[in-house]
């Protein structure tokens, strides 16, 4: 990173922090039950698990950022899978409600048992209580970004202002 176009040292610490969530989102992946159901499916079971309720189709793929014709298949597995439940909506008969079975839910259950299993347990090995606490405190405030909501920035080619400047971001 060059610290000309970042002399707030933002870009580098956003470097980073994505550096080191991609490596832990990796080694998670790892840790992950042996049960066959793709990362994609799993993020619609989070998402549903989320909601805690039902949802349509088109709202799903709206905020999973999906074509409805992939989240058409991804459902249909997890349906046959009995991972999660369709029901013809009341209101608007030409659609469907969707939401997780139990079965949904201890699928999502075991692998965060499993995955924080092993992230105790590294944290344990690996980091002095102080630095567990400071880790507490980074979930805390990736969590804080993650709700923020904001945007990314369009993956133009163009420079883009992003509050710390006019940075180019490359095809």
């Amino acid at each position: 990173m060059d610290g000309h176009h970042d002399p707030t040292g933002m870009l580098e610490t956003a470097d980073a922090v994505r550096r080191s969530v991609v490596g832990l989102g990796r080694q998670l992946r790892l840790m992950r039950s042996a049960h066959g159901v793709s990362a994609a499916k799993l993020g619609l079971l989070r998402r549903l698990e989320r909601t805690g309720g039902s949802m349509t189709a088109s709202d799903l793929a709206s905020l999973e950022r999906l074509q409805p014709q992939s989240l058409t298949r991804l459902i249909a597995d997890l349906d046959e899978r009995g991972l999660i439940r369709r029901t013809q909506d009341q209101i608007d008969r030409r659609q469907f409600l969707i939401e997780i079975t139990k079965d949904g839910h201890d699928l999502l259950a075991r692998d965060a048992d499993r995955q924080n299993a092993w992230l105790s347990q590294s944290m344990s090995k690996a980091l002095t209580p102080s630095e567990r606490e400071i880790l507490r405190v980074a979930a805390l405030l990736l969590e804080q970004l993650v709700e923020a909501g904001v945007e990314p920035p369009a993956d133009d080619g163009v420079s883009q202002d992003l509050g710390i400047g006019r940075v180019h971001l490359p095809n």
